[in-house]
């Protein structure tokens, strides 16, 4: 017992510079209508986002994050390691062009070389340990070490006999590309990056793991999984594969790298084969995840020791190709909307707007003014929505421009046909928000008669100027709106 609080104590401080436990979100791109950087922006301020990891580096992502504040872990993707591990002069111009020209507005904190290589692309690991140092000596060069790790994430089936977690260890296949890249890892202060998918081990367990296990859900005493070894007791599959790491690493004589996951998180759908697949079972996964994480739990061979995790993912990706369930691992659908409310009392800020189940209908930052004109016209119109806090003199009449207006009406027709899926696109003009588009004395449905100030990030009253549309605003071709209250007041008579 000793030796295991000699360990612990490295660690802590090892990890003492990272503070915190944090969520963050990894953003994948493989989808048919992908929001813009700058949706995408106001979406990750709508829910407190700090932390966000991206697949690549790309430039108007980059951009659209400047001066958020937000945490960035760049990657450099399979494709391009080969070159960048074969040269110093590729890996230095990569971290010019993708790096240096972003940094310090955008807050580049981390960079990922690669993506679980010595699984998924076998060939190329010899060039590993080297792509890391070439993007690490650019870093120094730069003076921006201190400032940007550089790691590369592992699957977690890189471990074997990995219960109990005292027995794990790496693939010794591999020993002579992990033993250097652990030097490199224990020498430059970074971690070692891990996809933990607790949904997997169940699914390929074939009933060995218990679903409230892999769930995070309490456990009675005598169905705790106890390693015999050390007699740690461990409550769900999440800890046991993390520390399953921290004992593999152990075993080549590294016990002061700290655990980074990047990936982990559940399907909210699946096919008939995946039956586990729910949303249910999705939201009390991440929701019992975040909390985890953020409660600065550890594990039980380092309790206490945050392990900091990315959530897999984002938006779902249909263009995925998979089973249904690769389809389906999003936090949210592509117009903002959420695939599922998250539970997370007491959590903290992180994904705080999910918990009230609101969300609204709102134009998009780009959406073209006639394209948002027609489907004004239309909501207004065939849409049957009461449009009468528009008219000049009602509390939503200013700004009078047709952003501002068909805010209003996409919200009130999303809200009076019960947020119902495809409800708020208007040819894809119209995307989702947590964040309450209500303004002064302009109520929005479905707001509770709470008054918001921003949208994705954005002042959420646009001024005329910014309309690019002429007199018919203010006359709206709102003919409809007059014909419904003539004839009402008809009838009224």
């Amino acid at each position: 017992m000793q030796t295991f609080f000699c360990s612990s104590l490295i660690l802590a401080i090892s990890v003492s510079v990272y503070g915190d436990a944090f969520i963050g979100v990894n953003i994948g791109t493989d989808v048919t209508d992908m929001p813009s950087p700058t949706d995408i922006v106001g979406l990750l301020k709508a829910q407190s986002i700090q932390h966000v990891r991206l697949y690549d580096a790309d430039r108007a992502m980059l951009v659209a994050l400047a001066d958020t504040g937000i945490r960035v872990t760049v990657s450099v993707p399979n494709d391009q390691l080969l070159g960048i591990g074969q040269s110093n002069a590729t890996a230095a111009n990569w971290v010019a062009r993708n790096v240096l020209a972003h940094v310090p507005a955008t807050n580049i904190t981390a960079i990922a070389v690669g993506s679980e290589v010595l699984t998924a692309l076998p060939n190329v690991a010899p060039v590993l340990v080297s792509a890391l140092e070439f993007i690490q000596s650019a870093l120094v060069a730069a003076n921006l070490d201190q400032q940007i790790k550089v790691s590369t994430p592992h699957s977690s089936s890189l471990i074997l006999d990995s219960f109990p977690p005292s027995q794990a260890f790496f693939n010794r296949t591999w020993d002579p590309i992990m033993v250097p890249l652990l030097k490199f890892l224990q020498s430059t202060g970074s971690y070692l990056m891990l996809n933990v998918y607790p949904y997997y081990d169940y699914v390929q367990s074939i009933g060995a793991v218990p679903l409230d296990y892999a769930l995070f859900r309490p456990l009675p005493p005598n169905r705790e999984a106890v390693d015999a070894n050390t007699l740690l007791h461990y409550t769900n599959v999440f800890d046991a594969v993390v520390d399953a790491a921290y004992f593999a690493m152990s075993y080549l004589n590294f016990t002061n790298i700290p655990i980074l996951v990047t990936e982990s998180g559940w399907p909210s759908k699946g096919d008939s084969s995946e039956p586990d697949a729910t949303p249910d079972n999705a939201n009390t996964y991440n929701s019992n995840l975040i909390r985890h994480v953020l409660n600065n739990t550890g594990t039980p061979k380092h309790p206490g020791i945050p392990i900091s995790t990315y959530i897999y993912e984002l938006y779902n990706e249909d263009l995925r190709t998979g089973p249904v369930s690769e389809q389906n691992w999003g936090l949210f659908y592509a117009n903002g909307g959420p695939v599922y409310t998250l539970h997370l009392t007491g959590a903290g800020t992180v994904f705080a707007n999910d918990t009230t189940n609101q969300t609204f209908c709102v134009a998009k930052n780009d959406a073209d003014t006639k394209m948002l004109q027609a489907a004004l016209d239309w909501a207004c119109g065939p849409g049957k929505v009461d449009c009468s806090p528009l008219l000049q003199g009602q509390p939503c009449y200013e700004p009078d421009d047709v952003v501002a207006h068909a805010m209003y009406a996409f919200n009130a027709y999303y809200q009076k046909m019960g947020k119902s899926l495809g409800t708020c696109d208007f040819k894809g003009v119209a995307i989702v928000t947590t964040t309450n588009p209500s303004h002064g004395s302009c109520i929005f449905p479905g707001s509770g008669g709470k008054n918001g100030s921003s949208i994705n990030g954005t002042t959420q009253a646009p001024s005329p100027a910014n309309s690019t549309v002429s007199g018919c605003m203010s006359q709206y071709c709102y003919k409809a709106i007059f014909v419904a209250l003539i004839l009402s007041s008809v009838v009224v008579l």
